[in-house]
């Protein structure tokens, strides 16, 4: 790595941390503090409600016509097409689906967020594919970035037409280019005039791409006339020209979503068009993903809601040995699971959606969590779903009413689901981000230990040695000494769960530090750790969240059943918890990394042997695209 590329990468990466402490929030994260071992519900629970009544009025006359236009569309069809028809896009339109979250006066709905996950979750049981085209239009594409950080000019021109369905997306992925943004190699020539920029490189797995309208696109702009450049976000006409589609993706899932390849050959992009200052993209883009990943706990909790019922329905009529299969303790296992992890899964969406709303608090934690949670155990509840129904689950809805039978996409759920671990940010990174936000008190520290300051580094040994350690480093941690936890009477057979989340998160506070302690600054290596603090911290969260929302709903009809499915879930997930409580020092991680440095060596290809390899001489692994040739000789070069 050069000089300059390594500078540029600390610019960006001090710009994403001025971006976190710039912002003003009354009132500090739930989630950061759970993970340092503070466990303060005051912060979520009651649950603020920052809906207006006029707004909730429009908002549930809004879903209400939502849901009998979704009533007469076919999913099947979507399917079976692999497109969305475009009569069903001018029909979301026209309700104001494409501007639900644009203020009212850009011709918007103006609708909170609660109401937009309401939509989504409508939208995703038609057929996934339309909730993620809405979703990358509205939750990344040019809506949210030019409402958060447009000038009134950039509103005015682009957010009318987003509203009236103008489909938009977000290109940021190349082809070489995934979760690490610092390589990016799409470039923003300024002209030299200074009233443009010239736009270059190749964009993947453009979500909208194929249809939209408008996109915003991250591209590179070069150091120019003593400015520094960086990664910059521009607002670009789809129809300019030098811009071209090279290819609409399929996938194994989401068999409707307009998903391509786009190649951006000297496209001429106003300077106007730019939003924020020069290397200011990478801020927009992490900025609009903090509020954009909510949408996937949405459709995922609208994916576990159908799965409850088709298992509830299945499981009543199917009969066993002489008893509904629902009857068997088998059975009866995985529809408990289904149905406590459904009522948690809406839990953390209801939360969710209230914290932005309120928009009092730093939710970049919460919708980390809530997108990593909810894209893991709806995955799992399809799969449980797929197992219940047998042959019939792995079976084509097509098929099955080729037969006769009720077209039940069980298979299709479970396909399409698989997608939410990989997009809005993989499990793993996630997993990596989360650890990074939530215990960055701890890998200051551990910074510290290993800074070449020697100064520093003695202050952090001492503090580490001293028994006064949290007091000095992290105030904020409670470590459990003297602390008597609130009896939490007032939520009557959930109070001893929350006693259980508060004891968890003193626990978890202090397994990291220790963790901190042995491997010091290396710690953040150690992602398998990590990973396992973030879930604990997952599962605590989701708890907290459903004894919220069952408080929430006592005194309405389904108070009682709330509690209910609160008290199962909270069973279900302390189990995990203790689980990871104790593969945090008892594990293969060692022995993993060993073994795949062995693979990775090639000490183990005979194992490969006996097999065909299908994929051998189709192409290289990753797609190299030279701007400025033709498509022809683009793909002469991928596949010699």
């Amino acid at each position: 790595m050069t000089a300059t590329t390594r500078q540029v990468g600390e610019r960006e990466a001090r710009e994403v941390a001025e971006a976190a402490r710039e912002t003003e929030w009354t009132r500090p994260s739930f989630a950061k503090k759970l993970y340092l071992g503070d466990f303060d519900l005051s912060l979520i629970h009651p649950q603020p409600h920052a809906i207006a009544a006029d707004d909730a009025a429009r908002g549930d006359e809004f879903i209400a016509r939502l849901a009998a236009y979704c009533a007469t569309l076919d999913g099947l069809l979507i399917e079976r097409e692999a497109k969305i028809p475009d009569e069903y896009l001018r029909g979301l339109a026209e309700l104001g689906v494409f501007g639900i979250k644009i203020p009212t006066e850009y011709g918007g709905l103006g609708l909170p967020m609660s109401y937009y996950g309401k939509a989504l979750m409508l939208v995703a049981s038609v057929h996934p594919s339309m909730s993620a085209l809405v979703s990358a239009h509205q939750s990344i594409g040019v809506p949210e970035p030019v409402k958060m950080f447009g000038t009134d000019e950039q509103k005015e021109r682009f957010l009318p037409r987003c509203a009236a369905g103008a489909v938009t997306a977000f290109l940021l992925t190349e082809p070489d280019v995934g979760s690490d943004p610092a390589r990016m190699a799409s470039t923003a020539t300024p002209t030299d005039d200074g009233t443009a920029y010239l736009l270059d490189g190749v964009k993947l797995w453009t979500t909208n791409g194929v249809i939209a309208e408008l996109v915003v696109v991250m591209a590179r702009v070069p150091e120019h006339d003593g400015e520094p450049g960086g990664i910059s976000a521009f607002v670009v006409e789809a129809d300019s020209p030098g811009i071209t589609v090279e290819n609409r993706n399929a996938f194994m899932g989401l068999r409707g979503i307009e998903n391509g390849v786009t190649r951006f050959h000297q496209v001429r992009v106003p300077v106007e068009n730019r939003l924020g200052r020069e290397g200011a993209g990478l801020r927009i883009a992490l900025t609009t993903l903090n509020t954009g990943r909510l949408s996937i706990p949405a459709t995922t909790t609208a994916a576990a809601k159908w799965c409850l019922k088709i298992a509830r329905e299945w499981s009543v009529e199917r009969v066993q040995w002489g008893r509904p299969i629902g009857a068997h303790a088998a059975v009866a296992e995985k529809i408990s699971f289904i149905a406590a992890t459904t009522f948690a899964l809406e839990a953390v969406l209801d939360l969710s959606a209230n914290l932005a709303d309120a928009g009092t608090k730093d939710i970049r934690i919460e919708a980390a969590l809530a997108k990593l949670w909810s894209s893991e155990m709806a995955w799992r509840i399809a799969d449980e779903l797929v197992q219940i129904r047998g042959g019939r689950g792995y079976e084509t809805a097509d098929s099955l009413a080729a037969r006769g039978e009720r077209a039940v996409p069980a298979e299709q759920i479970l396909r399409d689901l698989r997608i939410n671990r990989i997009f809005e940010g993989s499990t793993e990174i996630m997993h990596l981000l989360i650890a990074r936000e939530a215990v960055d008190a701890h890998l200051a520290a551990a910074g510290d230990l290993a800074s070449p300051d020697a100064d520093l580094q003695a202050k952090a040994r001492a503090a580490v040695n001293a028994s006064g350690f949290y007091a000095k480093w992290l105030p904020q941690l409670a470590v459990g000494k003297g602390s008597d936890p609130r009896s939490y009477r007032e939520f009557g057979p959930l109070a001893k769960h929350l006693r259980y989340v508060e004891r968890s998160s003193r626990k978890l506070a202090r397994q990291t530090f220790y963790g901190m302690g042995r491997w010091q600054a290396k710690l953040e290596y150690r992602q398998g750790f990590l990973a396992r603090i973030v879930d604990i911290g997952a599962e605590l969260f989701a708890m907290a969240a459903s004894c919220s929302r069952a408080a929430t709903l006592r005194g309405a009809a389904e108070g009682e059943s709330a509690y209910e499915l609160a008290a199962v879930f909270c069973e279900q997930a302390r189990l995990r918890v203790d689980h990871l409580f104790e593969q945090l020092w008892s594990n293969t991680d060692d022995a993993d990394r060993g073994l795949a440095r062995q693979v990775l060596d090639g000490k183990h290809t005979w194992l490969e042997d006996g097999i065909v390899d299908p994929s051998e001489g189709t192409g290289p692994w990753i797609a190299e695209w030279h701007p400025g040739e033709s498509k022809t000789e683009n793909k002469s070069r991928r596949y010699r």
